[in-house]
């Protein structure tokens, strides 16, 4: 007898879609990212990366006389601790150091207005493009994103020109050849200008990135339910990217605080803010640059408040930008 075999159905193997190979991709890097070898390299970078601000930190207790005769390294064979630096830094009254409460004021001045034009125009700006598309929009995109690679001190001085022949009072002599009438509150807000300038390519790429990744069916309910773009940004678009608003912010705000170049162009005399006034504690020829390292640390608290109050938005509002679903 013949033994009669009963037929058997293969499945038909399944191809990986794109997707699938995308997460699997992305599943690999993230593992090595995260895995041992990674998180040790990660390590040694950020104690590199540590090492010359410990140095810094270390230096602002030493005495001027060991500070110029060897390395902060030493401090731990020949230990010695002084608060003097601070005390010139934050209280003497001679002309070549202290009393940097005033500056400090004028970096508040020139920061805060600076980040929030920047994130405000940008946002704006972000919206426009990303969800009302018009005649080269795309083209208009490609311009800022290529504005980014256009060195900051190629604009500095055409700039300043451009202030300049707005001006229509007296003179003063900022850079040979130039004359700007730019004294008091008017020097706050060039600096204010000039760093919406510099600030804004980067902050409507990044912002663009954000608000373009928005669920289109969101959109299209508030468009139905007869909501102008107006109301849409206003009251859906900017309680959603509050992360990209934070982190995007952080940046601005350590740039704008730590500027020294544009600070030293266009904000002067009364309104010079701490980077400028702490790059002069060094003297002229730079024999108490021992001063600096105090200085640097008392710059350094407000970014560090900042940072710390905003960090729950920082990675979330950095990785936004760049992940779908």
């Amino acid at each position: 007898m013949t033994a009669v075999g009963t037929a058997t159905t293969t499945t038909p193997p399944v191809v990986a879609t794109g997707q699938a190979v995308n997460d699997s991709m992305a599943g690999r890097a993230r593992k090595r990212l995260t895995g041992r070898a990674g998180s040790a390299v990660a390590l040694v970078i950020a104690v590199l990366w540590t090492i010359p601000t410990f140095g810094l930190f270390i230096s602002s207790f030493r005495p001027q006389a060991d500070i110029l005769s060897s390395g902060w390294w030493t401090f731990f064979t020949n230990p010695a601790f002084t608060l003097q630096n601070y005390q010139e830094v934050l209280f003497s009254s001679s002309a070549g150091s202290g009393q940097l409460y005033g500056f400090f004021i004028n970096s508040v001045a020139l920061t805060i207005p600076a980040v929030l034009f920047s994130i405000g125009f940008a946002a704006l700006a972000a919206y426009a493009l990303a969800w009302m598309p018009f005649r080269g929009s795309n083209w208009l995109f490609l311009g800022i994103f290529a504005l980014q690679i256009v060195p900051l001190q190629m604009a500095l001085i055409p700039l300043l020109r451009l202030f300049v022949d707005g001006a229509s009072i007296g003179a003063i002599t900022i850079i040979p050849g130039i004359q700007s009438e730019l004294v008091g509150a008017q020097r706050f807000v060039t600096v204010w200008i000039a760093h919406l300038c510099f600030g804004l390519p980067l902050c409507i790429y990044l912002l663009h990135n954000f608000i373009a990744e928005l669920p289109r069916e969101l959109m299209e309910a508030a468009r139905v339910d007869g909501a102008t773009h107006a109301r849409i940004f206003r009251q859906i678009v900017l309680p959603l990217i509050v992360p990209a608003l934070a982190s995007i912010g952080i940046f601005q705000f350590l740039w704008v605080w730590n500027d020294l170049l544009v600070s030293l162009i266009f904000a002067g005399g009364e309104v010079a803010p701490l980077t400028v006034r702490i790059a002069e504690l060094a003297g002229t020829r730079g024999e108490e640059w021992q001063r600096l390292t105090a200085g640097a640390f008392v710059a350094i608290s407000v970014p560090l408040i900042v940072f710390l109050a905003l960090q729950r938005y920082f990675v979330r509002g950095l990785l936004a930008g760049g992940l779908k679903g």
